[in-house]
């Protein structure tokens, strides 16, 4: 009889999983059921966005307003920031670089201000900057229940805050990102003239012999997602905020978070369109 019962007890203990395996599965389990829901959810909004935005007359005047906020607010910085890299770019190249013509160094920054750092740069700029301020705009709306308030004067939130900050964001980060790349090139020449044994004339040639209607188209085509991923993931961040201050503060942060790990993972994926483009 004994020995019957120490058997149970041995299959029951075989049975259940250690306590720390069962906290780390029951952890991951609902990670899962997290992201699966907020995945159906952004799934849900991307629909309505995307048939607010065939909509234009309705949310026009607001989408000029949020152009201005989103594109020509944020160009000093984007600006100072991609000057810094192709200065950074040329003086690497040219250090790194020594037993090989200097041209190579106007190559080598045109190569990847246009297809990198370019759209990218300006992509995390515009996250902190444009991103974390509509997440936490639509944060606070919704923990004020102004949102609610919309929908009870029959008007649809999705047309009158998410459809012009969506297509603000993806119309303006094609200028910017063209005016990043011009000056991440020009101030990549002045480092050159400056601090390497380089003349104009090497360093253009360099631009042109990278330079192709390929490299600009796939830099632009960046610029178009970029600018729809800031834009949408803060709205989106903004409408699940909730818990007063504190949480629209929670949510500024995890939007910044969210949108730069959503850029990363899209500039992998968008890696082999260039070579579809070219």
């Amino acid at each position: 009889m004994g020995s019957r019962e120490e058997l149970d007890s041995h299959q029951r203990v075989d049975a259940e999983p250690p306590g720390r395996a069962t906290a780390i599965l029951a952890r991951i389990g609902r990670g899962g059921l997290t992201a699966a829901r907020h995945l159906g959810r952004a799934g849900i909004l991307a629909a309505a966005t995307f048939g607010a935005v065939l909509k234009p007359r309705e949310y026009r005047r607001e989408a000029f307003a949020q152009a201005k906020r989103i594109g020509i607010d944020s160009l000093p910085l984007v600006l100072l920031v991609a000057s810094l890299s192709g200065s950074i770019l040329a003086q690497q190249s040219g250090y790194q670089f020594t037993d090989i013509p200097m041209w190579v160094v106007g190559n080598t920054v045109a190569a990847g201000m246009l297809t990198e750092l370019g759209p990218l740069l300006s992509a995390i700029i515009m996250a902190g900057r444009v991103g974390s301020g509509i997440g936490a705009e639509l944060g606070t709306m919704k923990v004020t229940n102004q949102i609610d308030a919309l929908r009870t004067l029959g008007r649809d939130p999705v047309t009158e805050l998410i459809a012009p900050r969506v297509v603000a964001g993806a119309i303006m980060m094609v200028p910017i990102v063209i005016l990043a790349n011009i000056a991440g090139i020009w101030s990549g020449w002045l480092t050159g003239m400056a601090m390497l044994d380089m003349s104009t004339h090497e360093y253009v040639y360099g631009v042109r012999n990278y330079y192709h209607s390929a490299a600009l188209i796939f830099s632009l085509l960046k610029a178009v997602f970029f600018g729809v991923t800031i834009t949408f993931i803060g709205c989106y961040a903004g409408l699940q905020a909730e818990g007063g201050a504190a949480g629209v503060g929670r949510t500024a942060r995890n939007t910044v978070v969210a949108i730069i790990v959503a850029l990363m993972v899209l500039d992998v994926v968008l890696a082999p369109l260039y070579k579809a483009v070219g």
